[in-house]
């Protein structure tokens, strides 16, 4: 008896449901090839082009040509990108907490004045410790740049180096990667559940037939569409509040913001990955479809959100596609509450940002199932 009897049918019948399952081959082809695009190009762990803000009192309106000296040896580094001159202390602490700079940069006023004395002059350099892979190259390239520039002041018979930078570490001190990882972390987690428990629950409707029995209802789609994500929005609240409790008590991560304020930003982008998951359910046709669609909004939520590798360090293009995936914002509210301690005023732009996409969405969902009752 030959034990490949029917090999040659059973094959052919296999390449037959692959090809009518279009879904799975696209999830297989494309998934490794986009993974491959996304790590190899948009990914870069070297250090570049760091948001710096510079606060230099030597001189108005942009400091000394001593001054400038200094601030464009930083800039040859590659490592900073001096994005504005501020006037004030309060200016350049509210420019980090805002995190529109990684770096702060304070040169004093007597600066050019004690370098034409001989006099040891020191430049202060706030650093936002919240990644610490970031603000540790910071902190040594800027150590390296005011050595450079002392050694080229060095008198013969100097005893001390005339320029020296003093770090100071903020929001993360001791350079903890639980403090920097876990706010992140918070808003992959989130995505997932919401997403995969919304498309699923839609699927499963549409599997058991019992979503036709709703379409044909006097409910109208949008009607329908929140009463969907209604319990999932709740639930997902009840998971970030876990999240949060965890966070704070387990991992002893602290939370220099309002956690009211962190919770109430938050709902919106809950809101933008319920949208996501029905429209997720608009497309699927089985609980497998569904969850390979939601996949695809997993990896670049993990790597262009800026959670484990900096938007800053990105190609151009991957910058402008980060704007379009909710965890970016996300990111920016969890990191900015938690570990900077920023409030509305400087993240109202992110949640508005978020609403503004789950509302889109929404009425994407909305019209694609009112095409389905027609």
């Amino acid at each position: 008896m030959n034990p490949l009897r029917g090999l040659t049918a059973i094959v052919y019948k296999e390449f037959i449901h692959a090809r009518r399952d279009s879904m799975a081959i696209m999830f297989a082809l494309l998934m490794p090839l986009l993974q491959m695009t996304i790590l190899g190009s948009a990914i870069d762990t070297n250090v570049r082009q760091v948001p710096t803000v510079v606060f230099d009192e030597s001189g108005a309106p942009f400091g000394s040509a001593d001054s400038r000296i200094f601030l464009d040896r930083l800039r040859n580094t590659d490592t900073f990108h001096i994005t504005e001159f501020v006037h004030s202390d309060e200016d350049l602490n509210e420019e980090l907490i805002a995190g529109r700079a990684r770096v702060g940069v304070k040169i004093p006023n007597n600066y050019a004045r004690r370098l034409l004395n001989g006099d040891p002059v020191q430049i202060l350099v706030l650093v936002d410790g919240s990644d610490s892979s970031v603000a540790g190259q910071a902190v040594n390239v800027a150590a390296q740049v005011a050595l450079r520039e002392a050694l080229s002041r060095m008198l013969p018979d100097a005893k001390e180096l005339l320029v020296d930078v003093r770090p100071k570490m903020m929001f993360n001190p001791d350079s903890r990667s639980p403090n920097f990882f876990l706010p992140g972390l918070m808003a992959v987690l989130l995505l997932f559940v919401t997403t995969m428990l919304t498309a699923f629950s839609v699927v499963r409707e549409k599997e058991r037939g019992t979503l036709e029995q709703l379409l044909v209802t006097p409910v109208r789609p949008l009607a329908l569409m929140l009463g969907k994500i209604t319990p999932y929005f709740i639930l997902g609240v009840t998971e970030m509040c876990a999240i949060l409790f965890f966070m704070r008590f387990l991992f002893q991560v602290p939370i220099h913001g309002n956690v009211v304020l962190l919770v109430v930003l938050s709902t919106c982008y809950l809101f933008v990955n319920l949208t996501i998951g029905i429209l997720v359910s608009t497309k699927a046709n089985s609980q497998t479809e569904a969850l390979q669609l939601a996949m695809m909004t997993v990896l670049p939520s993990i790597f262009l959100s800026g959670y484990i590798f900096p938007r800053d360090n990105m190609p151009l293009i991957f910058q402008v596609i980060s704007y379009f995936v909710p965890a970016s914002y996300m990111i920016e509210i969890t990191r900015g509450v938690i570990l900077r301690g920023a409030g509305f005023v400087e993240l109202w732009s992110d949640a508005l940002a978020l609403f503004t996409m789950g509302v889109c969405i929404l009425l994407l969902a909305a019209r694609r199932f009112t095409r389905m009752i027609v």
